[in-house]
């Protein structure tokens, strides 16, 4: 069974950084994309940046230029860089994996990032 474990969050100023960390254990097998969706109260989840497992990369239009994803060296784990941040990117970050081979997604527990104005 392949479990996601996020870590993280928390709570910034407005212009400040966090960086969110996933790596997802049970598999033997490398994800063939690893990415984060978002989720704010009252919202429906959206994609933020999803990373393919030979490293194409693609962004929400809301981050580009701010957020940068990246791929372990390991082969299930990934990273979402978050730079000046704003009030609007609050929201409850999920980490998710793609596995070809077994034909569905894997998620996290959500991790909480607060940006305060």
């Amino acid at each position: 069974q392949v479990q996601l474990v996020e870590s993280g969050g928390g709570l910034v100023q407005a212009g400040g950084s966090l960086r969110l960390s996933c790596a997802a254990s049970g598999s033997i097998f490398g994800a063939d994309a690893m990415g984060w969706y978002r989720q704010a109260p009252g919202k429906q989840r959206d994609l933020v940046a999803r990373i393919t497992s030979g490293g194409s990369a693609n962004y929400a239009d809301s981050v580009k230029g701010r957020f940068a994803i990246s791929r372990g060296n390991g082969k299930n784990t990934v990273y979402l860089q978050m730079n000046n941040l704003k009030a609007d990117d609050t929201a409850v970050y999920y980490c998710y994996a793609n596995f070809l081979l077994y034909r569905r997604d894997y998620w996290g527990q959500g991790t909480q990032v607060t940006v305060s104005s």
